[in-house]
């Protein structure tokens, strides 16, 4: 099956992108480049360690975010290594790393809402950015077209 631009765009995928991306990094104690990229290596199933280093080129340099996310439990280890015949341990992202990005996949498709309850980050409007991000989350929860 391919998909078009226009299946896209009709899909409005992207069209709450940012708010449930700044919802989910705040929600679970990650900056928005870490969450990006347990995104990118959910998509790519196994990998190496030099696949992460591989990955990480497009985001802001952070010396110590393989060894933040390994240990906060959002990267296990899928096979360890046997020094003789395998040479590397293979990776793969946790089961708490799947089941955050299945639920954001889920918020943009609109199977599923943002929390409303007072639990939410954004509804504890302690700074004005948070009661932005409320109001945007109101908005976005009346809006029939998503």
């Amino acid at each position: 099956m391919r998909i078009d631009p226009s299946d896209i765009k009709d899909a409005k995928l992207f069209k709450y992108y940012r708010l449930v991306r700044k919802w989910a990094a705040k929600s679970y104690g990650l900056t928005e480049a870490d969450l990006e990229l347990i995104i990118y290596l959910e998509c790519e199933g196994q990998f190496t360690r030099q696949d992460f280093m591989n990955g990480q080129f497009a985001y802001s340099w952070d010396k110590n975010r393989w060894i933040r996310l390994r240990k906060a439990g959002w990267i296990d280890i899928w096979r360890e290594r046997n020094r003789t015949t395998m040479k590397y341990n293979i990776y793969s992202v946790s089961l708490k790393a799947k089941i955050m990005t299945n639920r954001i996949f889920k918020i943009l498709l609109g199977q599923e809402d943002l929390p409303r309850s007072e639990r939410n980050v954004f509804y504890k409007g302690k700074t004005y950015t948070d009661k932005v991000y409320s109001k945007a989350v109101d908005l976005m929860l009346k809006d029939e077209s998503r």
